[in-house]
């Protein structure tokens, strides 16, 4: 039986523009803390449990596979700063749904690509295959609801000159693009590490492994 923690017993710590942390009283005296982006109204931790299978994720991760002419297929990765290691981590395009994608017939699908485009350049078009993998997974959920989905995105490409991070939006910062075949997807997931040693995040790994696995295909 899974613990019932009513909207009443729930306690904001700290409200910023971009975090929030609630305590959790679970029974009378227990206290857990959640770090989230979610608002009271909206927290994940008092959901009811058809409102839970119904909840839309904070985000999409995307996992892009690149069909280029005369090569073999490829995973998109790119290289962007992520603030809270202080480093340029290996990452696959994400971003959070905005109120648009919300509404939008596809949620995760049109944030998917608007995320690819604003990060990469790359246009979807009708004969790519863009698709969910996985529709909410929890990032970390010791310690915050925060959630992605997993979108694949499957493009074809004449060459790969349309590749460009000027779309980055507020606080994004990128550094390069890896273009990663399978076999260098493996090595990499070998050595749990890019080729700096620079660890990596488990989305990374994710969309790694599915590329290797070839559910994609």
């Amino acid at each position: 039986m899974k613990p019932i923690i009513k909207k009443e017993n729930v306690q904001t710590m700290l409200d910023a523009r971009f975090i929030r942390v609630f305590d959790l009283q679970y029974a009378e005296g227990k206290h857990y803390f959640d770090a989230t982006r979610r608002t009271l109204d909206d927290l994940v931790a008092i959901k009811s449990d058809a409102e839970f299978k119904q909840m839309l994720p904070d985000a999409v991760t995307c996992v892009v596979i690149l069909n280029i002419d005369g090569e073999e297929p490829k995973l998109l990765l790119t290289n962007e700063y992520r603030y809270p290691t202080g480093q340029f981590l290996l990452s696959p395009p994400a971003g959070l749904l905005d109120a648009s994608d919300k509404a939008a017939k596809e949620p995760l699908i049109s944030t998917a690509i608007r995320e690819i485009k604003e990060e990469t350049g790359l246009d979807v078009t009708a004969s790519d295959r863009v698709f969910v993998i996985n529709p909410l997974l929890f990032s970390s959920p010791g310690m915050t609801d925060e959630s992605n989905a997993l979108v694949c995105a499957v493009l074809s490409l004449k060459d790969t000159s349309s590749l460009t991070q000027e779309g980055a939006q507020g606080s994004e910062v990128f550094d390069g693009f890896h273009l990663l075949t399978k076999e260098e997807a493996k090595n990499i997931l070998r050595r749990g590490s890019d080729e700096n040693g620079i660890f990596y995040s488990i989305f990374a790994w994710g969309a790694m492994m599915y590329f290797i696995s070839d559910m994609w295909r």
